[in-house]
């Protein structure tokens, strides 16, 4: 790969150069560090080493039947569920452990950062609890957001458990991820009690919710049936079962015929929705929702959001069309766009990267204060910048595929999907923007805090559980830093590898639970190259990005520029030169020069004429000391 880059250099810059390695430090390449739970499923055989799932690999599954009520006046959300619950583990159960996000609002609830009182309540009250028949007495004053119960009979592998759960809480009067929009427009997500995870590699997910770090779920089916009164709209995750059931027919058609246009057109606008023209005329409406092997189910309700919709080609073998639609109060002047940008992002994301058809039947956006992603839907925060409003959604739509398509496990490993979602932030920005005005977006937003920062925090290594890592560290790990790791590896292998590799990781893994350990091994297995050396300089290193230029000298136009890589991690950049006439010369050195974690490189090469200034630059890959990746000749 080095000798055709040299070769198709020399043949655009009039100049001759060639790289020479000296090592200074060394790590070896051969290992990864794998901690003993890890280590102990790839020997049990539900891994394995080549990247793909052991023979052994299996994940439990449920199937959720719930019905969920919301009262607009009081602000309470019950609901009930049917869950069966199928053991494919080899393992007897003698617990089943229950989450519910929804009690991180409870007053002494752990928390990342300080909340107002608007954000607290009494959370959740289960008033029936049985598995299997039996009933259980569900002290849920005192559960947390995760909770192990000890089972009146044991699941065997192989067996389904039915739990029956009767349940209450009150939203939220303050919205983050869930609650009130305002007082009759609520975002409705972690409503309901669920199976945790129960792993390969560590047995039940009993790690807390504490609002910093996020979710982890098995991919289950579901059957959603949300209770709404009259003149409130609802749009949720899933296939919309019933639309002439709780819709008056004009709106009904409206919706329908959106499924099959690329027109964007209003399907309830403020006047029919103040005047109660959009819903059947029931005390309260049944509104169906279902899909099958998904994360999570989620939903929002107003009685005066306007209803936007289109929809967009996602498949161009198939023809196969994703509706994309949008919720959101009048005064929100970006929402208007959530639809058209919606479309674009479907669009882009299915036929650029990650280059996989959007999988889904429909995505929508509602226009609340989070700026958070759940399958199928978005919800995010209006500003009055729309080229921000735009950058904000297509990150959350890129969520679809990391962790929703994936199953990767965002509370240990933040970066498997929010530097996933980043990296094809920064892609499509490139295409919309063009790449300077990406680029200089990237720089903001994900990586000038972490470089202007240099505390032993920031550089904590990459693979750090995301659990462990506080405050800008944790953002850092899991989103400037793994961005920059996928980049510059795509940088090195080239865009037509990298997206072969990409897809065949994404190939074996999807509707699973990978971990970070399975995407470095397939990536080693398909590329046919041993990346451990990179995986360790990235993922595993306490690294930060610094090169500098130690030294140039020169013999008339035979010059040699002697670099070190004092931050460690191997960064992709430009060398630019500038003659003594003032014309410039660039040219790319990809990561690969850095192998095996070298810490210093001289670049030899013979000018035409004079050079009057070198340039390390690094573009995206912000340098912690840029003064010192300069030189100008005396």
């Amino acid at each position: 790969m080095q000798n055709q880059q040299n070769k198709w250099l020399k043949a655009i810059f009039p100049v001759a150069f060639s790289v020479l390695l000296s090592v200074t430090t060394t790590t070896s390449a051969q290992d990864l560090y794998l901690p003993r739970n890890i280590k102990m499923a790839y020997e049990k055989g539900t891994r394995s080493k080549d990247g793909k799932p052991g023979k052994q690999y299996w994940q439990n599954k449920g199937k959720y039947d719930m019905t969920i009520s919301v009262d607009p006046n009081s602000k309470i959300v019950s609901g009930s569920e049917t869950i069966k619950y199928t053991n494919h583990s080899p393992d007897t159960l003698q617990h089943i452990a229950i989450r519910f996000v929804n009690n991180l609002h409870k007053p002494n609830a752990p928390r990342a950062n300080y909340v107002s009182k608007d954000f607290l309540s009494e959370g959740l009250t289960i008033s029936d609890l049985q598995i299997d028949g039996q009933k259980y007495n569900a002290k849920s004053e005192n559960w947390e957001t995760v909770e192990s119960l000890k089972l009146k009979k044991p699941l065997y592998p192989g067996q389904t458990a039915e739990l029956n759960i009767s349940w209450s809480y009150p939203l939220s009067k303050e919205s983050g991820r869930e609650g009130q929009l305002d007082n009759s427009t609520f975002f409705v997500a972690y409503a309901f009690p669920r199976v945790s995870v129960y792993d390969d590699y560590n047995g039940w997910d009993l790690i807390p919710h504490t609002d910093r770090t996020e979710f982890y779920n098995d991919f289950n089916d579901y059957k959603l049936m949300v209770r709404a009164p009259k003149n409130y709209v609802v749009w949720a995750t899933g296939d919309f079962q019933n639309p002439d059931e709780v819709l008056n027919p004009v709106f009904a058609e409206r919706l329908k015929k959106s499924y099959s246009t690329e027109a964007i057109a209003p399907i309830a606008n403020a006047e029919e929705m103040a005047k109660g023209l959009v819903t059947q005329q029931k005390d309260w409406n049944s509104w169906v929702f279902t899909a099958d092997h998904i994360p999570d189910m989620t939903f929002a309700l107003s009685n005066h959001y306007l209803w936007d919709a289109g929809s967009v080609v996602v498949d161009s073998k198939t023809g196969r069309r994703a509706s994309a639609q949008a919720a959101y109060d009048a005064k929100a002047t970006d929402f208007p766009h959530a639809v058209d940008w919606t479309k674009q992002s479907l669009s882009w994301f299915s036929n650029n990267w990650p280059g996989v058809a959007y999988p889904y039947s429909k995505m929508t956006a509602v226009r609340g204060f989070a700026d958070m992603e759940y399958p199928m839907m978005i919800n995010d925060s209006t500003t009055p910048d729309l080229e921000f409003s735009q950058f904000v959604l297509n990150h959350e739509v890129a969520h679809t595929y990391f962790p929703f398509y994936m199953g990767t496990n965002e509370t240990r490993y933040a970066h498997m999907d929010e530097g996933w979602a980043t990296t094809f932030e920064y892609l499509i920005s490139t295409a919309q923007l063009g790449k300077e005005k990406a680029d200089e977006n990237f720089k903001q937003f994900r990586v000038s805090r972490w470089i202007n920062d240099p505390s032993t925090e920031e550089d904590q290594p990459i693979i750090s559980l995301s659990t462990q890592v506080s405050g800008p560290g944790y953002s850092n790990n899991a989103y400037g830093k793994p961005a920059l790791a996928y980049l510059a590896l795509k940088d090195m292998l080239g865009d037509l590898q990298f997206k072969k590799y990409l897809h065949a990781y994404m190939e074996r893994w999807n509707g699973k639970h990978p971990i970070p350990w399975d995407f470095f091994y397939t990536f080693n297995n398909v590329s046919g190259q041993n990346l451990n050396w990179y995986w360790n300089n990235w993922f595993f290193s306490n690294h930060y990005i610094d090169l500098s230029i130690k030294q140039v000298s020169n013999k008339g136009l035979a010059y040699q520029i002697q670099l070190q890589n004092i931050g460690g991690f191997a960064i992709p950049f430009d060398v630019r030169l500038k003659y003594k006439n003032g014309t410039i010369a660039v040219f790319h050195q990809s990561p690969a020069i850095w192998k095996d974690n070298q810490r210093s490189t001289i670049i030899k090469l013979n000018a035409k004429q004079a050079i009057a200034e070198i340039l390390i630059d690094g573009g995206i890959f912000m340098d912690a000391s840029p003064a010192d990746n300069i030189w100008k000749d005396k």
